[in-house]
């Protein structure tokens, strides 16, 4: 099964995802990229549950990077933003809010 991987927009039409990876260089960019296609692929053997309906996707490159989202149903995975394993915990309150923010408009 092919899994939707959709950006998370706030109430403006802003991405946390999309400004979190035009920071990236291009390597970190490709292995961001690759942590996508794999999710979409329905590969979920570095993600884990992080509270709150929130899931992480440990990337094993540099600082340590993830990838944060929610599920919509079986099919449909919500990119809520992304960040570094120094960041964590600020991080996955961000996502939080963007995932509460998402269910309260859908």
């Amino acid at each position: 099964m092919v899994i939707s991987v959709r950006e998370y927009l706030d109430a403006k039409g802003e991405s946390p995802f999309a400004h979190w990876f035009e920071g990236l260089d291009a390597v970190a960019g490709a292995k961001v990229a690759t942590a996508l296609y794999r999710l979409e692929q329905g590969n979920f053997s570095r993600v884990k549950g992080v509270g709150g309906g929130i899931y992480e996707y440990k990337i094993s490159y540099g600082p340590g990077y993830r990838l944060y989202f929610g599920k919509d149903g079986e099919a449909l995975n919500i990119l809520l933003g992304g960040g570094s394993k120094k960041r964590q915990q600020a991080d996955i309150a961000a996502a939080l809010s963007c995932w509460q923010d998402y269910k309260r408009r859908k």
